[in-house]
């Protein structure tokens, strides 16, 4: 695989720069809970369904029991302790999570914090319960390398990976199939439109989303089991993606885990920029949600593709790279490994643009060049596709080029029909003959693509690393790093204050006797590690 040869202290220099830029936000993070955080504690320990009173005959739109208990023990006595401590000394007495739900849903349930030795009792309770959780998410890693083991990885990268929508789940598996059958390596299942904003998570099998289906447990679970079935048909292990983003991030991240999932989308930035989700909330939510990722070998992906939906693709690649190294130190501060790292990019300079081709080269063997253990996301022109499905055509096919020259690990399938229409099936089936015809003729031709030191793509990678530290001395410069960057508008064109956005009310700031039995156990597996 062709890499280009970056000078190493500069290299350097941006990545002691990112870690200085981030730390502002691991320590929000570290003295910080959150009400989706607190509530996923629940998840880990068991507690499921919804109150059965609300939601006005639409089961996803019902309360869920473990919003009602979180909200309870807030109203109660706060959540600067977190809610293990109150719901377990509550539980002292025999009660179920199940009949404790119900009894907070008929307005009886009464909370406490203990103290002394009922503080000690439910602490190790509460320990007890959500190590259950982390056990089965632990067994599920184990199942997917036993899978992988049997059928088989894909044969070659970058893997395929194409997005299915309809609504309805029912209707999402048989096409999911029918996309795995005909080459793809990872189905996405794109959330119902607005879903990230929703501070709960639906339940059940659902049929009623909008430009995508809702992001349940039990959808998970449809949904893995029959790309478990098409991966015993193929002799391949066929890897299934959905959305931990949001308001929600960290309870999705828990049922992923407790579904065998295998990737998910999981980048604050994503939410703050183009979904106005408070940044205090969604970096907090962040940092649980990938080290739940990390335990359960879940690869994430992040969304820096979309900074260049509005931001210029040549002017503003700089900041992609500033945002894909600010990432990298996050996520490996939260216990993420490198191979479980899908930093996004995209192919969105406009094509009219001289020498378009050759600086998506550049910026794309930058990427891997920078990151050479990461598999990359790689995904497909949006901005500039007009309708015209000839050019789309002509342009996914340079797209899925230039991901097989520059070795990319994960490449998104574009659609001609992207701009017009939601795609048919035979969008999809034309796409994915796109991406096999280039792959298979030119799938081993990064073998032979080495840019010479000093020639075009390696002087404008250069270019762009140099302007990303640049941008990375002033933001580290700033008293709170990463956040005071977010606010001046520096990725995406987009400003969003601290103190702005969606969720900010659910942030709590933990006190000295806060306690949360599932960051206690994730915490002690990655000491473990290091």
């Amino acid at each position: 695989m062709s890499t280009l040869h970056l000078d190493p202290a500069l290299v350097a220099r941006a990545r002691e720069l990112a870690a200085r830029a981030a730390q502002p936000v691991v320590d929000l993070a570290h003295r910080h809970t959150t009400v989706s955080v607190e509530r996923a504690v629940l998840r880990l320990a068991g507690l499921t369904g919804t109150d059965p009173v609300t939601g006005e005959g639409r089961t996803e739109d019902r309360v869920p029991w473990v919003n009602r208990v979180v909200d309870a023990v807030r109203d109660q006595v706060g959540l600067e302790s977190g809610v293990a401590l109150p719901v377990w000394h509550a539980l002292a007495s025999g009660r179920t999570l199940q009949s404790l739900a119900e009894e907070v849903g008929a307005g009886t349930a009464r909370f406490d914090i203990p103290s002394g030795a009922d503080a000690e009792r439910a602490r190790a309770a509460a320990r007890d319960a959500a190590a259950q959780g982390i056990a089965r998410i632990d067994a599920n890693r184990r199942r997917r390398d036993e899978l992988v083991a049997t059928h088989g990885d894909p044969p070659r990268r970058p893997w395929i990976y194409l997005i299915v929508a309809t609504g309805d789940i029912h209707e999402d598996i048989p096409q999911a199939q029918a996309a795995a059958r005909a080459g793809a390596d990872v189905i996405a299942v794109i959330r119902s439109t607005g879903q990230s904003l929703l501070d709960y998570v639906p339940e059940g099998a659902t049929r009623t989303g909008y430009a995508g289906t809702y992001a349940t447990q039990e959808n998970f679970r449809l949904m893995r089991a029959a790309l478990d079935d098409v991966s015993a048909e193929l002799g391949r292990y066929v890897r299934l993606t959905n959305y931990a983003s949001g308001l929600c991030m960290p309870e999705i991240a828990v049922l992923a885990g407790l579904e065998r999932l295998d990737m998910m989308l999981n980048d604050a930035m994503y939410g703050i920029l183009f979904r106005d989700i408070n940044p205090q909330r969604t970096f907090v939510d962040q940092r649980f949600s990938r080290m739940v990722h990390a335990r359960a070998g879940i690869i994430i992906n992040t969304g820096e593709d979309n900074y260049l939906t509005t931001a210029d693709a040549v002017d503003e690649a700089h900041t992609v790279t500033v945002s894909q190294l600010l990432n990298e130190t996050l996520a490996k501060e939260a216990g993420l490994e490198d191979w479980q790292l899908g930093l996004g990019h995209a192919f969105e300079i406009q094509p009219e643009r001289e020498e378009s081709f050759r600086l998506e080269l550049a910026h794309a063997l930058l990427a891997r060049s920078l990151f050479p253990d990461a598999p990359l996301k790689w995904m497909p022109p949006t901005k500039h596709m007009t309708g015209d499905v000839f050019r789309g055509y002509l342009l996914d096919g340079f797209f899925n080029l230039a991901g097989a020259l520059t070795g990319q690990g994960i490449l998104l399938v574009g659609m001609m029909t992207e701009a017009v229409v939601t795609p048919w099936l035979s969008d999809r089936d034309l796409a994915l003959r796109n991406v096999g015809y280039v792959l298979n003729a030119a799938g081993n031709l990064a073998e032979d693509f080495a840019p010479p030191p000093g020639g075009f793509i390696d002087r404008r990678a250069d270019t762009v690393l140099r302007e990303a530290v640049e941008l990375l001395e002033r933001i580290a410069d700033h008293p709170r790093g990463l956040m005071d960057a977010i606010a001046d508008g520096t990725f995406g064109i987009t400003k969003r204050p601290i103190d702005g956005g969606k969720g900010l009310a659910g942030v709590v700031a933990t006190g000295p006797d806060a306690y949360n039995p599932a960051l206690e156990l994730l915490e002690e597996k990655e000491a473990a590690r290091a």
